[in-house]
C-alpha cells in the first residue's frame, strides 16, 4: 500500500500509484468502455450493453461511486452502489458492482475499490452490500469472501443470457460497525 493523500485511497499499480476518487462525469467514457468489456466477457451481468451516461448515473448513489486511477489519469476500473429498494426497512442495504479494466487485473484495484464502498457505506449507516455473482466468475467471488462477504445462497436459472439459463450466487456483507 501506499501512502496517499487528497481524496483518494493508493493502491499498488505495477510500482506505480493508483489514486481512489469519486467517479464522475468526467470519468463516464473510461468507466463504460470497462463496463462494456465487461459485458462482452459474458460472466459479469445479464446486461447485453452498456447504458449511456444519464442512465448510469442516475441509477448509482452519488456518495457511493468510485474510480480507480492509474498513474496517468486514465480509468483503471470503477465501484457504484444501487438501491434495493425504496421501502424504508431496505434504506441500509445497497446492491454494488466492480469490474476492473482487463489490463489492470491482479494489482489489487478491485479490493481497493471495494474497501472504499465498505467505508463510505459504513460512513452513511448502510448495513449490507450484497451482489450477484456467475459462479463461473471465480476472481470475483474469491475477492468478495477475502473482502468478508458471505455466500447465501445459489438463485438457480435465475435469468437467460443470450438463451441460456444462468445461476447467480448472492453474496451479502453485514457491517459489523453499523447497528
Amino acid at each position: 500500500m501506499i501512502p496517499a493523500g487528497g481524496d483518494g485511497r493508493a493502491v499498488a499499480d505495477g510500482g506505480a500509484a493508483a489514486l481512489i476518487v469519486p467517479l464522475t462525469a468526467e470519468h463516464a467514457e473510461q468507466v463504460l468502455a470497462i463496463y462494456q468489456a465487461g459485458i462482452e466477457e459474458g460472466n459479469a451481468t445479464f446486461e447485453t450493453s452498456a447504458p449511456g451516461w444519464q442512465a448510469f448515473d442516475a441509477a448509482k448513489l452519488p456518495g457511493h461511486r468510485f474510480v480507480a486511477l492509474g498513474a496517468d489519469g486514465s480509468v483503471l476500473g470503477w465501484i457504484a452502489a444501487t438501491k434495493v429498494s425504496d421501502r424504508c426497512a431496505y434504506a441500509g442495504v445497497v446492491e454494488h458492482s466492480v469490474y476492473v479494466h482487463a489490463e489492470a487485473r491482479g494489482r489489487g484495484v478491485a479490493a481497493t475499490l471495494l474497501k472504499a464502498l465498505i467505508d463510505s457505506t459504513e460512513a452513511a449507516g448502510i448495513w449490507t452490500i450484497q451482489s450477484g455473482i456467475f459462479p463461473e466468475n471465480t476472481a470475483s467471488l474469491a475477492l468478495h469472501e477475502r473482502a468478508g462477504f458471505r455466500v447465501l445462497g445459489v438463485r438457480e436459472r435465475i435469468g437467460k443470457q443470450h438463451g441460456r439459463w444462468r445461476d447467480v450466487v448472492l453474496v451479502e456483507r453485514r457491517s459489523p460497525r453499523v447497528d
